[in-house]
Formats: C-alpha cells, sequence, structure tokens
C-alpha cells in the first residue's frame, strides 16, 4: 500500500535523457493536461499517429516526436497524370504572385507617357495629376472639376475623349 507522501509524486520520462524524474501531483496534471491536449488536437488533424500504449512517449515536443506526420510537400515532388504518366513538379505549376521587373518598369512608363499626353492636352494637368495622387482610391470627375474650377460637364467630356483615345493602350 501506498503512503500518503509517495502519493504525492508522480513520474514523468524525459526522452533526452532517457530517464524517469518524480514530479508534485500539481506538476504532473498540468503537465499531462498539455501533453494530451497537444496530442489529441494533431491525431485530430492527422499529423500524430502516437499508438495508446507509447502515450506516456508524448512531451508536446510534436516536432522531433517519432509519431508525427509532416504535412509539408516538396515543390520538386513529381505529379502524375490518371495513366501514371508524369506531368512535371508542383513548382512547374506554382504561380509566382510577384510582379515581374519588366511589368512595374512598363506600367511606370506608360504613367509617364498618358501624363506626357495630358499635359500636352490640358495646361492643368499637374494640378488634376497631384488630385488623383491624393486620392488612391479614386475621385469622381465632378469632384476633381470643382477642385480645378471648371463646369462639370466640361471636364467630364475632356476626360471622357482622353480615355477614349488612349483606352487602347491599357486593355490591350
Amino acid at each position: 500500500m501506498m503512503t500518503n507522501k509517495e502519493n504525492q509524486n508522480r513520474r514523468i520520462y524525459d526522452k533526452a535523457s532517457k530517464k524517469w524524474y518524480a514530479v508534485p501531483d500539481e506538476f504532473y496534471k498540468a503537465y499531462d493536461r498539455l501533453c494530451n491536449t497537444t496530442r489529441k488536437r494533431m491525431q485530430y488533424q492527422g499529423r500524430c499517429w502516437c499508438p495508446k500504449g507509447k502515450w506516456w512517449l508524448c512531451d508536446a515536443h510534436c516536432l522531433d516526436c517519432e509519431f508525427y506526420i509532416s504535412q509539408t510537400t516538396s515543390l520538386d515532388n513529381p505529379i502524375f497524370n490518371d495513366d501514371g504518366s508524369s506531368n512535371g513538379t508542383l513548382l512547374d505549376h506554382v504561380a509566382d504572385s510577384r510582379a515581374i521587373a519588366e511589368k512595374i518598369i512598363s506600367d511606370r512608363n506608360l504613367l509617364q507617357y498618358l501624363f506626357a499626353k495630358l499635359r500636352e492636352l490640358d495646361p492643368e494637368a499637374d494640378k488634376l495629376i497631384t488630385i488623383w495622387c491624393e486620392h488612391p482610391d479614386g475621385i469622381s470627375d465632378r469632384k476633381v472639376a470643382k477642385l480645378i474650377g471648371r463646369p462639370q460637364r466640361t471636364f467630364a467630356d475632356e476626360m471622357k475623349r482622353f480615355r477614349e483615345k488612349y483606352h487602347h493602350l491599357l486593355y490591350d
């Protein structure tokens, strides 16, 4: 029969040193709760295959555990078609979301060209460009016309002609 003092200490296995350590009951309960919660979460996610007889090995350090199932896939892994033939690798099919340098330079050059054409047509083009830069989410022609002191209909017609003339450069 266990004495009261022996009942107060529980043991925890340390995989690194391969030794058992006696710990107070409160510490054991907190540690066991952490390990069980972590293991159950990982098993639910399909990342742990620790059998019930080995739960005492769980120390909540999943990435270093022998029962951890990695979910990462290498981009160099081959992709196979339904008939078993290779269709390249994942790297061949992953799109690069970053803008390429040529596209950025091309867009900047187009913007400079359009600003130059606007300056040729309108003596107050720099005012317009400043207003558009101050409103990156957009601003209506009505508000711009009011800010530069022109009749709204006249300004709207001028902008419509300009957009129609250079529309092909933006949407080819």
